[in-house]
């Protein structure tokens, strides 16, 4: 007998896997006046599909325990729905006309799909189905621009270093599996807890060297120092909006699965993976800051702004607590509309003068202030300048670390905000002070969904730092868990 208990359960992947489907068929039997309207319908069920993951769901888990359900996986996955719909809202100009666009959308929902499983596992296999399920379409977007040189040579990149990654992950998993002989979360964390930590490393020796073997290919994806540097090149070569999705929606699911793995899994393990994450932290960090710097083409710039927010979020993971967790959801949120801000400007320039160089932003206040002034939010969200919501963000990661201890963690980090400051006000100064050239004297016209996109995610930058009550509820969550 059918138990419709557990299609609520999956209510967000059934919610997915309809728009992925409808958009497929639409997209084949549709008369060539009816796919011109391809994009609306494709914004549309997305809205829709984000309306969904809020309504009420319960918890559980189906198919034996691979797969699990909480409202912290939910509104893990309502936050890659969000960015994943304002992604396409800001495609539109460089979509319109493309005899690709139903290919363009169903690839995308297939890496959606697979963050989703990665997400929801309790089992390391069902985890890497959703990295490889998400890991292979992505290689596909970065090079859907198949006439640019380099976009394809991006998509070469990518491919090759995410089945490096992905070897090395699953070697990993093999000695977990060896050592333990389960590949569920519960069960590895009982065996673990067995055991004091000086004993897992005499008795069970394998099971650190797996872990290590899998943190590495989690670390790729969230473009960790020393995994980071197939970053820049990526993200220079992708689409402008595939650049945006992998810097947000690719880098918030690894996180997201990276944490539930180590909370349900490598619990027991902590004073071992403490200091790995700690070291990790302080260089991601300062490397992304220190080779910002010099960058003049904007994308491979916040490429390393990218690695070095990467680095912040550790903080909060690292803490192994539920105010880590509550900082570190929060913390992803507020990026989301911050980098979405940011790249949704660089799309609208880059359609009008082709060109993504930070000296296309010579004057663009004096013709464009609208979008000088969103990329100005964007920034200072970035930079953790107050009011703005990525003050909000850094204090709750630094407060969560220096309750644990961390005060010479957060020493750092505070000093490389400090150094992060300088950067980014570079792209302020270019928008504000230094003269316009003849490409950024004119006008921008930006497309109404790119319009509407930007308004949405300004809305967030400012309205979340003051909403105090969405800090609150994520917490609530968290601290129920």
């Amino acid at each position: 007998m059918i138990d419709f208990s557990e299609f609520a359960v999956l209510r967000q992947e059934i919610s997915l896997i309809a728009v992925f489907v409808s958009l497929l068929v639409f997209d084949i039997f549709a008369s060539r006046r009816g796919r011109e309207s391809l994009y609306l319908v494709a914004c549309i069920m997305m809205v829709l599909h984000v309306i969904v993951g809020f309504l009420p769901s319960p918890s559980g888990s189906v198919f034996g325990g691979i797969y699990v359900s909480n409202p912290m996986t939910t509104l893990m996955k309502n936050i890659l729905s969000m960015g994943t719909l304002i992604m396409f809202m800001q495609s539109y100009k460089w979509l319109v006309g493309s005899f690709r666009q139903g290919e363009f959308y169903v690839v995308t929902l297939s890496t959606l799909l697979g963050m989703y499983l990665m997400i929801s596992a309790g089992n390391f296999m069902m985890l890497f189905i959703g990295v490889e399920t998400a890991s292979l379409p992505l290689a596909c977007l970065v090079a859907f621009d198949k006439f640019n040189q380099k976009s394809a040579e991006a998509g070469a990149k990518y491919i090759l270093m995410t089945a490096l990654a992905s070897g090395i992950m699953m070697f990993g998993l093999s000695y977990i599996y060896g050592a333990t002989g389960t590949m569920y979360f519960d069960d590895i964390q009982q065996t673990l807890d067995k055991l004091p930590v000086a004993l897992i490393i005499s008795e069970i020796p394998l099971v650190v060297l797996g872990f290590i073997f899998f943190f590495a290919g989690l670390a790729f994806k969230i473009s960790i120092v020393p995994f980071h540097l197939w970053t820049a090149d990526v993200y220079e070569g992708a689409p402008t909006p595939v650049t945006a999705y992998l810097s947000v929606v690719s880098k918030g699911a690894a996180i997201f699965a990276l944490l539930f793995a180590l909370w349900h899994a490598f619990g027991s393990m902590a004073e071992l993976w403490y200091y790995l994450l700690w070291f990790l932290a302080a260089i991601t960090i300062t490397v992304g800051n220190l080779f910002a710097i010099g960058q003049k083409d904007v994308k491979r710039f916040f490429a390393f702004s990218s690695i070095s927010q990467a680095g912040f979020i550790l903080l909060g993971v690292l803490t192994g607590t539920a105010q880590g967790l509550t900082a570190t959801v929060y913390f992803v949120l507020v990026y989301l509309f911050s980098n979405m801000a940011a790249f949704g400007v660089i799309s609208a320039i880059e359609c009008k003068t082709g060109k993504t160089d930070i000296a296309s932003y010579n004057g663009l206040y004096s013709n464009n202030p609208k979008l000088a002034f969103v990329m100005m939010l964007a920034v200072f969200s970035l930079a953790g300048i107050p009011p703005f919501a990525g003050f909000f963000s850094k204090f709750f990661i630094f407060a969560a670390a220096a309750g644990e201890g961390e005060y010479l963690l957060v020493f750092i980090a505070l000093l490389n905000t400090v150094i992060s400051l300088y950067y980014y006000l570079l792209i302020v100064k270019a928008m504000f002070i230094t003269p316009a050239d003849e490409m950024t004297c004119e006008r921008i016209q930006t497309d109404p969904y790119n319009k509407l996109s930007l308004i949405i995610c300004t809305i967030g930058i400012v309205a979340i730092g003051i909403i105090s009550g969405i800090y609150e509820h994520i917490g609530s969550i968290s601290f129920g868990m």
